[in-house]
């Protein structure tokens, strides 16, 4: 699947909602591709308590759930704009999969990527 595919999908799930006095979801959305080839989305979920979660891992998630683990590509939104997973993203991703540091992620819509160990040059399995 394309980056300009894969931004879309994200995009379809894109639902800013305010679902209580407390929680907000849908204002970020991600959408990963697996080195199977499927493509799992999740949206972040926002609480005072800061027991919520990160478009990015709840897409991953997603994809536990479904028995995989290595991750090839990676897009989150906000909006109109692209987003770089949060330093917790980075780790959890990294720590998912030995090969997940090659992880391709679309840093601005104009199609520009960077790789997650990139993002996470220091980091040690």
């Amino acid at each position: 699947m394309s980056f300009k595919q894969l931004t879309e999908l994200a995009q379809s799930k894109l639902r800013a909602k305010q679902t209580s006095g407390f929680i907000s979801c849908g204002q970020v959305s991600a959408a990963i591709e697996t080195v199977d080839g499927n493509q799992y989305v999740g949206v972040c979920i926002d609480t005072p308590s800061s027991l919520g979660i990160c478009a990015e891992r709840n897409a991953a998630g997603n994809m536990i759930t479904e028995g995989e683990f290595q991750i090839v590509k990676l897009v989150a939104l906000k909006g109109e704009k692209t987003v770089l997973p949060c330093g917790v993203c980075r780790e959890f991703l990294l720590q998912l999969h030995p090969e997940n540091g090659e992880i391709e992620i679309l840093q601005n819509i104009d199609g520009t990527t960077i790789k997650l160990k990139q993002l996470m040059p220091q980091w040690r399995e």
